[in-house]
């Protein structure tokens, strides 16, 4: 199979389907090497998407006087500490 430009959502189910099929025991040792090659593709593109959506997301922050503000998430999955974040975006 050629690596397309699909949504995340359309390799998710395309990976569902494939450990289905392997699990089933019922197709030809080629087929299955061909679908495992397949399914590896498309786990580590999963994979990489997931990791470009935990960059981006936000996570909301309490400051010490009550305020609430969207902080950055830091690398490593960890929300930035309200110190580190810019305070001037907080919420009252």
């Amino acid at each position: 199979m050629a690596v397309t430009e699909e949504s995340f959502e359309a390799s998710l189910a395309r990976l569902e389907e494939i450990v289905r099929r392997l699990e089933s025991g019922e197709e030809p040792l080629e087929e299955v090497l061909r679908l495992f090659r397949e399914g590896v593709t498309l786990a580590r593109g999963c994979a990489a998407r997931l990791d470009a959506a935990e960059m981006v997301m936000e996570q909301l922050s309490q400051l010490p006087d009550g305020r609430v503000e969207l902080a950055p998430l830091a690398a490593g999955g960890e929300a930035a500490s309200a110190g580190d974040a810019d305070q001037s975006g907080g919420v009252a």
